[in-house]
Parts: structure tokens; sequence; C-alpha cells
């Protein structure tokens, strides 16, 4: 019978390290060996899955998709092992590879990741905070934390919270430049926009007592990435900007920054989503990071 298992152990190996002798150090196995055993794989699947060059190796398509999923089955081989070890319990452990915009980690994945760990101790978190959109799949993230509708339908996804947008200043830009009391009075403000592709310079309104939305241009000399960095601005007193929610309750509460216009505002509902690449039997890790997400927000 052939050892699938051990092949895709190397295979693995070989596509963590982009060597041959290399894996062969860490599989305590001779470079030729290893080099047969990928050829093996590529002889029964008849397509080529590694571009060998002198000096490196590079995976085809088909090998990317071979190493992925080959990682997860070994996971999941690993992983079983551990539970009947331990008698049956699935205790969540190993490296758990989290992604989240900047501005929701800081708010809540960060001041979280220590109740959490504190209770899955044999879980090693690897966070990265950006608001760049990333391939979850591709770079093998665990848990990304998405808000809005959602695009990939290979993905699963769990709702975590909603939130709306809201517009917002300082009592101090306020002050020295006046209270725009209808959307209108938003052109004779500096106004901080985004600058990610899917952004507009328009702001969506609903006048009171009217059911349908108006979006309103608006326009100012900052332009940026992400809402923690418009909450920093707006705190900086550089002008008013519009974001989710849950960026700023805590600078409400503190009086740093005031809500505006909520008289206009459109209704519009963002939904927060755990987003993950599952199947059937998720790993306890995965599935004991969003249930603690739901659990706490």
């Amino acid at each position: 019978m052939d050892n699938r298992a051990g092949e895709m152990e190397v295979f693995v190996a070989v596509s963590e390290t982009r060597s041959f002798s290399a894996a062969a150090r860490r599989l305590k196995l001779s470079p030729s060996a290893v080099s047969k055993l990928v050829t093996r794989i590529e002889d029964r699947l008849g397509t080529r899955l590694l571009v060998r060059s002198t000096r490196t190796l590079q995976l085809t398509p088909e090998g990317e998709v071979y190493f992925q999923r080959a990682q997860r089955i070994l996971g999941d081989i690993a992983e079983t092992e551990h539970v009947v070890a331990a008698g049956g319990r699935m205790a969540p452990r190993g490296l758990l590879r989290v992604n989240a915009a900047v501005g929701f980690g800081e708010r809540y994945i960060m001041p979280l990741a220590p109740a959490f760990l504190a209770r899955y101790p044999e879980v090693q978190l690897d966070l990265t905070l950006t608001d760049s959109m990333i391939d979850v799949v591709g770079e093998r993230t665990d848990v990304a934390i998405r808000t809005g509708p959602l695009r990939d339908s290979s993905l699963k996804a769990r709702k975590l919270m909603e939130t709306r947008p809201v517009v917002i200043a300082s009592p101090a830009y306020l002050e020295k430049y006046g209270i725009p009391q209808t959307p209108d009075d938003l052109d004779g403000h500096n106004c901080v926009r985004f600058n990610f592709r899917r952004s507009v310079d328009e702001w969506a309104f609903r006048a009171p007592g009217q059911s349908q939305i108006a979006h309103r241009t608006v326009s100012g000399n900052m332009q940026v990435s992400s809402g923690s960095i418009v909450r920093q601005l707006c705190l900086a007193s550089v002008g008013i900007g519009r974001i989710g929610r849950f960026h700023v309750e805590p600078d409400f509460e503190a009086g740093t920054l005031v809500p505006l216009l909520e008289d206009y505002q459109s209704g519009e509902i963002e939904t927060v989503y755990a987003v993950y690449a599952g199947h059937e039997h998720l790993a306890a890790r995965i599935r004991a990071f969003i249930d603690f997400l739901a659990e706490r927000m």
C-alpha cells in the first residue's frame, strides 16, 4: 500500500524550504530519496508540481493546490492522533493564523487575545492587522475578519456583530469650523476620505421622514487606507470622518469625538463576519476562536 501521508510530508517539507537538501535534512533522508518521492507523486498525478532550476524550486499552480491540501491533511492527522492520545478530548492546539482590519483588531481582538490564550494555552496566535484584502486560502489564513458583503462564495462565514457608519469630528474642530446641521453643510468642511479602490467620495444620508437614500459628494485634503487612521485624524481635529461606529464608541463616551448629522443617518448596516476556509470537521483551534469572539462580542 502506498504511503500517501509520508509522501505528502516530504512534499510539504520541500515546498516550505524550497530545497531538496533542506527538506532532506529536516526529514533525515537523502536528497536523492526526497527527489525520487516528489517525482513519484508527479508521475502518479500526471502533472508537474515543482519547477526545478539550479538555484531554486517553485510551485506550479497544481503544486500550490497540492501543497495547501497536503498541509491540511497532515494537520488533521496530527490533531486526530493528539485527540486519541488525550482520551478523545478535542483540545484546541497549534498555530492559529488570524487576519483582521487594523481598527477592528485594535478595538476587539488585541484586548481579547490574553483571555483567549489563557483559556486555550496550547494555541499559538499569529495575528496580522492590515486593511488590505488578502487571499484567505492562498495565504493560509485560518480566520479573517471581514466587514460588509462577502464576495468569495467558497468561504464559510459566521456573523459576529453589526455596526453602522457614523459621521464624527472632535469638539475642537467643531468649535473652530462650526457644526454641520445638514449634509449640504459638509461642502464647507474638510472631510477625511478613504483611498482604497472600492471607496467613493460620497457619503449616504437619508433626510428625516424620507425613505430614499441620497449620496452626498464630500471633499478634503486627506485620503487614508483605514478607519483607524480616520479616527486618529479626527481626534487630531484634522477634519470630519465617516467610519463604523464600533471604532469610536469609547471616544463618544470620553467626549473626545462626537457624532454628527444623526437625524440624517442612512440606516445602513454593516455586518462583521469571521471568515474561514472550513470543512465539516473544522479544526478545534479555529472553532474555539470563532466561538470565543462570538461569545465576547
